[in-house]
């Protein structure tokens, strides 16, 4: 059943968009399907679907960066052509994107100012911009340092500047596209009551997101689209996050459970002793961290993004060296004076899905194919003479796609073509196809749609049942909970607290990740 209106009480504000027929394909591929779409004008509109399903597509229609093949859309009432960013912006509005874009070398108030300088002496247009940021920022909750250089801003903070960007280009309709997926929760919870101070003051929001829990917090309405069609449009408060996981995928989803093991005498994947890492600045990134990962299990990292994780992970993938200490995986001693590097890792065994997909996972001008091959170009089975072998690359990346639900499943694609939870999806699936002894995985499922967290969680445990070691990062707390045979905790680049996956709960860990208590199990 095809429902686009939304029905109910409360339900008669004016439209501040309506989308109708849009239609939009590439090559084989119908992105998106006769699509008719209603917003309510200052409200939270949600819109939900698995990795694939045209949500991004669909807005890239309504911010100009697509041009959708027929249909037709209209703001406040009235008939739009809208061409490219900047009749969008024209239109009032404004779109955050999943990954920021932002100058990372200029300023706060440099990168708002981009495109949209007032007048042609820049310090006048900065004297000028700079009232009316102070401005938005005490109005909608928006503070952010503006004459500071972005890329020493916290993600959160980067995000609050694309916001203020949109805004300060006067936009009405805010478009926010998986805005979640890189903040941690303290920086999510910032975020919507920004969202909701946006909202009283009458901007109208789409909120693009797989955390259904999210929907349900802060939207006022919602539609579900599959295969590039809305199957369903939802007062938010007339349904479930049962209701919208099911209408998403098509089929009723289980509860997962997973059972725990005991590898107290197992053999050891990763020993780590005493490891200390300080960065170039003279901050401690980890303190004399130490702790096993034993063969057949699965230990996860729990703590608030920033806490050493991230260093941790590339410290035993070889991107960095240790300044003291030692580690032992799959039996090759690594320090300061025998550093392993990310190829020696792969041969050795050691497997690695970095936490940041596109600085580290894949080039984003590189073809789907040769993104599934990074890291393993140099095998025999994708090279002939002197040349890559294409046809066994692809062929390759096919099987992978399949393997993995990588939508669309076409090897040329370019990587930059796919969503962001289809670039996680085939990171995973390159990574894990190789039978890995050690597994370092860092947040696995990171804008990836509720169906395919199924999948993955369910290929983890499947390594770990093969005798793999793996270590775990996730700033998702029920991952974590989930998935972990044994939980460690991490506050400012210290263990401070274990505990078993079977005996774990949220109140225990929330406190150890607040090193609010000082207990250890």
């Amino acid at each position: 059943m095809h429902e686009q209106q939304i029905t109910g009480e409360g339900n008669s504000l004016p439209l501040a968009i309506e989308l109708k027929k849009i239609c939009k394909r590439f090559g084989q591929v119908q992105a998106n399907r006769d699509i008719d779409l209603q917003v309510q004008r200052g409200t939270i509109h949600g819109i939900v679907g698995e990795n694939g399903a045209g949500k991004s597509t669909l807005m890239s229609i309504l911010y100009g960066f697509y041009q959708a093949d027929s249909g037709e859309i209209l703001i406040n009432g009235q008939p739009a052509t809208i061409k490219n960013s900047r009749d969008a912006i024209d239109a009032g509005i404004g779109m955050v994107h999943q990954h920021f874009m932002l100058v990372d070398t200029f300023t706060v108030l440099e990168n708002v100012l981009l495109g949209a300088e007032q007048s042609a002496s820049l310090d006048k247009s900065e004297a000028n911009a700079l009232e009316v940021l102070e401005h938005l920022s005490a109005e909608y909750q928006l503070s952010v340092p503006l004459k500071s250089i972005t890329a020493e801003l916290p993600v959160g903070q980067q995000q609050r500047t694309e916001i203020l960007k949109a805004l300060y280009r006067n936009a009405e309709i805010l478009i926010l596209d998986e805005p979640t997926g890189v903040l941690t929760p303290q920086e999510a919870d910032q975020l919507f009551r920004v969202l909701k101070a946006l909202k009283e003051r009458g901007v109208t929001i789409i909120l693009i997101t797989h955390k259904l829990r999210e929907i349900m917090d802060i939207t006022d309405n919602v539609s579900v689209l599959r295969l590039g069609e809305i199957v369903s449009t939802h007062r938010t408060a007339d349904t479930s996050t049962a209701e919208l996981a099911e209408l998403m995928v098509g089929r009723k989803l289980e509860t997962q459970h997973f059972h725990k093991v005991d590898t107290a005498d197992g053999e050891s994947g990763i020993a780590v002793n005493n490891i200390t890492v300080v960065d170039d600045r003279g901050l401690t990134r980890l303190d004399d961290v130490s702790f096993e990962v034993k063969r057949g299990e699965i230990v996860g990292i729990a703590g608030v993004a920033g806490n050493g994780q991230s260093t941790l992970l590339e410290v035993l993938a070889g991107i960095q060296s240790p300044n003291k200490g030692q580690f032992v995986i799959n039996g090759h001693i690594v320090d300061a004076s025998a550093p392993l590097g990310p190829r020696e890792m792969r041969e050795i065994g050691v497997q690695h899905v970095p936490e940041d997909r596109l600085r580290l996972g894949l080039i984003k001008s590189f073809t789907a194919a040769e993104s599934s091959v990074l890291g393993y170009q140099n095998r025999k089975v994708f090279n002939w003479r002197f040349f890559l072998n294409i046809k066994s690359i692809r062929a390759a990346c096919v099987k992978l796609m399949q393997a993995f639900d990588v939508r669309p499943p076409d090897p040329k694609l370019k990587s930059s073509s796919f969503s962001g939870g289809n670039q996680q999806k085939l990171i995973l699936a390159r990574e894990l196809d190789k039978a890995p002894s050690v597994l370092l995985v860092g947040q696995p499922t990171r804008g990836v749609d509720i169906g395919a967290i199924e999948l993955i969680h369910q290929k983890i445990v499947d390594m770990r049942d093969a005798n793999c070691a793996i270590l775990l990062v996730s700033v998702e707390l029920d991952e974590i909970m989930t998935l972990s045979d044994r939980i460690l905790v991490m506050f400012e680049g210290r263990i401070v607290g274990t505990v078993k996956g079977s005996e774990a709960d949220k109140t225990t860990l929330g406190l150890m990740m607040a090193n609010a208590m000082d207990t250890a199990a």
